[in-house]
């Protein structure tokens, strides 16, 4: 039996925030799999080591969890005034699918990076010292992000002071701001409300907030599902029914905001919307055994992403909670005390986050105008990836 070769492809292995990804420019893929399609999910579901039924990506670059699972494409930009074109995939560890329905906040910081160490922006627009605006239009949901790259000696700088609660290491910052954040061209509150009761059937109706800002989401009060807010993951993701419970909160959810049609299309759209539970500050400690002082935050937040509750915050959920903070009278604006912000330091199960975001009302009817936060990159490994020949 002839086997076909390994094919080796041009890629860099990038963490941005608190997630790692397998970064390519379009033009290095195999030809077929330029295009979107069943070849180029393939391919990027071997890189990743996808679908694995152990649920490890022994064989592949992923980590096992949600927040190292993904890739990203990148292209020059054909939108007037943005530099790079950016395509965002989460590759499930255990099913055949790659989402392409919703961004990640997280590795947008690198996207920065990466566009400049590809040539996609303009040398003249590179500072020998100081700092690249890089203006990226995220294809997923059409929409502009600008990564504020900080530049040493012409080139880009990943080492730094900068601390990331849910990443070990300290780099250099990378300020992301994320232009009119609602998700695609809907609004901001798909059902109307600032707060609805959600009927779930087994479980109740709960009070929730569904928003579209960086990525829908859904949140719902902690205290509600038993919760105190200051749960850390093995407290959900060793409880199968936790998490079966979140799952059809999420896709009755998903109902609701019109993302899908019927609570069975969730399982085959993982990605979103994304589930969260919120309440007041309390102290707690951290996965790192940092201990977070409930006079530090605004609120408590944990959030699930794929199925799992996230071991940090992803940064497209982080959108959506500096977002929703800032309107008064939403779950997520309550658990913070009430009453108008612009920004909002919230604890999650690494440590803590802050985040800003610009609300208005404009004839009765909430818009966002932007959400910043911090975040920083750095290359991991560069070169190729390689993967058999015959699996796209």
């Amino acid at each position: 039996m002839k086997c076909a070769p390994q094919v080796k492809i041009p890629a860099t292995y990038m963490r941005g925030g608190t997630s790692k990804g397998v970064f390519f420019r379009l033009q290095d893929l195999p030809e077929v799999a330029q295009a979107p399609g069943e070849a180029r999910d393939k391919l990027l579901q071997r890189v990743i080591g996808s679908p694995d039924p152990y649920g490890k990506q022994t064989d592949g670059m992923g980590g096992a969890t949600s927040s190292t699972s993904k890739v990203v494409i990148l292209s020059p930009s054909d939108k007037p005034d943005h530099d790079v074109h950016y395509l965002f995939g989460q590759v499930s560890i255990d099913k055949p699918v790659v989402d392409w329905s919703g961004n990640c906040g997280n590795l947008t910081a690198a996207v920065g990076a990466f566009a400049i160490n590809s040539g996609f922006v303009e040398p003249s627009r590179i500072p020998e010292s100081g700092i690249c605006s890089v203006r990226i239009w995220q294809a997923n949901i059409g929409k502009t992000i600008v990564a504020h790259v900080p530049i040493t000696n012409g080139e880009v700088q990943e080492t730094g002071e900068f601390a990331l609660d849910g990443v070990t290491f300290p780099a250099a910052e990378v300020e992301i701001e994320f232009m009119d954040p609602a998700d695609g061209e809907g609004s901001l509150f798909p059902t109307g409300n600032l707060v609805d009761d959600l009927d779930v059937p087994g479980i109740g109706v709960l009070k929730a907030t569904m928003i579209n800002a960086g990525i829908p989401t859904i949140f719902v009060n902690a205290e509600e599902l038993g919760y105190t807010g200051t749960e850390l993951q093995d407290a959900i993701n060793g409880d199968s029914k936790a998490l079966a419970i979140f799952e059809t909160i999420r896709a009755h959810g998903a109902v609701k905001m019109g993302l899908i049609a019927s609570a069975g299309e969730a399982a085959a759209r993982q990605h979103i919307p994304k589930i969260a539970f919120v309440a007041k500050p309390l102290d707690y400690t951290a996965a790192s055994g940092k201990i977070v002082a409930a006079a530090d935050i605004d609120l408590l937040v944990r959030a699930l992403s794929m199925g799992k509750l996230h071991h940090a915050m992803m940064g497209t959920a982080a959108v959506a909670i500096g977002t929703a903070a800032a309107i008064p009278g939403t779950l997520v604006n309550l658990a913070a005390g009430g009453g108008e912000r612009n920004s909002v330091c919230f604890g999650h199960p690494s440590g803590t986050l802050r985040v800003g975001a610009e609300a208005q009302a404009v004839n009765g009817q909430w818009t966002a105008t932007k959400a910043v936060m911090s975040r920083s990159a750095r290359i991991l490994m560069e070169g190729w990836v390689r993967v058999p020949g015959a699996c796209f």
